[in-house]
């Protein structure tokens, strides 16, 4: 909304097309199309990078409508753009702003910067990065930093003014949520300069540590210029459709009978599972992480080389519920403790078993389900 405000204010009311690299946030062309922006997608190269040239033919066509560019640094493909500055100088070359989206900035505190990457707009989302948690996409709450020109643009609120500014209400609080805020406030007190550098160092090193450690039994989809990750990295399931009919939403279920919630499935990559250990997970826990996902990889060599039945297998029949486990009638071709204790260490680690078993995930998105009550129910 800053940067269409701004465009409009030097009469550039035409400026309406935002570029989005396919390997941004789903929030960009969504926050995009919200400022009635056309979105026009760039490609990624095949090491997940922004594909510059790419950008740079995309920006000349629509140079005379370019308002802005939405990326997210580090990317969602793991990797640290090699050609981030070069990109927002295209971008600014064709009158155009760079919004940098903030999601992975828990790779860039102490070691870089959206100003000096050359970003115009940078939001820093709390969870993750700041001790918010991260599950169910976080709480949308975090401060938003300007260069100067835009900042008579940015949204203000009418009952109480944001540095003088009444326009472009986004929030019913002006200063965003008394509830969450002092706990970033608190964290970020207690860790410092030198331990928010120490954490992003943390999450580098933890995402490049279980990649190595991964990578002779999985595929690594996307790896920086150096062959590193930056704080997390996708693993390329495709190839397990076609050899033993798995796919990456068994192996997610089969990592609960495992002990473990499964990484981001299918995003950005359909058949991907990104894993992002953040700043957060001790070696010990990495290393069963670790340890689960290989001894998944050899059950599903079990189904490949017909050790095991491609229908009636651990994976295909995952997550094991206790239920599943006591019932008297037992008729798969696999045993108890396989199903529910694949690994030695969950007997001291201890075991949460999940409540619900195999469903079909996308049938509530794709059908009407009423859950009301009839009206006798109230009579």
């Amino acid at each position: 909304m800053a940067i269409k405000k701004y465009h409009e204010s030097r009469g550039d009311f035409h400026r309406n097309v935002c570029l989005i690299p396919v390997s941004a946030h789903g929030t960009n062309p969504a926050s995009a199309a919200l400022c009635n922006m056309k979105i026009v997608v760039v490609d990624c190269d095949e090491h997940g990078n922004v594909d510059t040239e790419d950008l740079r033919k995309k920006a000349e066509l629509h140079k005379d409508k370019l308002s802005a560019l939405m990326i997210t640094y580090p990317s969602t493909h793991g990797v640290f753009e090699a050609d981030v500055k070069e990109i927002c100088n295209i971008i600014h070359k064709h009158g155009g702003q760079v919004y940098m989206d903030g999601a992975n900035l828990n790779a860039q505190m102490g070691l870089t910067a959206p100003g000096f990457i050359g970003a115009d707009v940078g939001h820093l989302n709390l969870h993750k990065t700041f001790s918010i948690p991260h599950g169910g996409g976080g709480p949308g709450v975090g401060p938003i930093g300007v260069m100067k020109h835009l900042a008579p643009f940015m949204p203000g609120h009418p009952v109480i003014p944001v540095d003088g500014r009444t326009k472009l209400t986004v929030a019913a609080a002006p200063y965003g949520s008394a509830g969450i805020l002092p706990i970033p406030y608190a964290y970020i007190k207690m860790m410092g300069g030198k331990g928010l550098l120490a954490s992003s160092a943390h999450a580098i090193m933890s995402a490049n540590y279980l990649a190595k450690e991964l990578e002779n039994s999985y595929k690594i989809l996307y790896r920086g210029q150096s062959g590193r990750v930056a704080h997390e990295f996708i693993l390329d399931m495709r190839e397990f459709k076609k050899s033993a009919d798995i796919t990456e939403s068994d192996i997610a279920k089969r990592l609960m009978d495992y002990g473990f919630h499964a990484p981001t499935v299918s995003f950005p990559v359909v058949g991907g599972l990104m894993i992002e250990p953040t700043e957060s997970e001790d070696k010990v826990e990495m290393d069963r992480f670790v340890d689960a996902l290989v001894r998944i990889r050899e059950e599903i060599r079990e189904i490949e080389e017909g050790r095991a039945d491609k229908d009636d297998n651990v994976l295909k029949n995952a997550p094991h519920t206790l239920k599943h486990i006591v019932c008297d009638e037992w008729t798969h071709g696999y045993s108890r403790e396989k199903a529910a204790y694949p690994a030695p260490w969950i007997h001291t680690r201890g075991k949460i078993f999940p409540a619900v078993g195999r469903i079909d995930n996308v049938y509530g998105d794709r059908n009407l389900i009423c859950t009301c009550p009839p009206t006798s129910d109230f009579l």
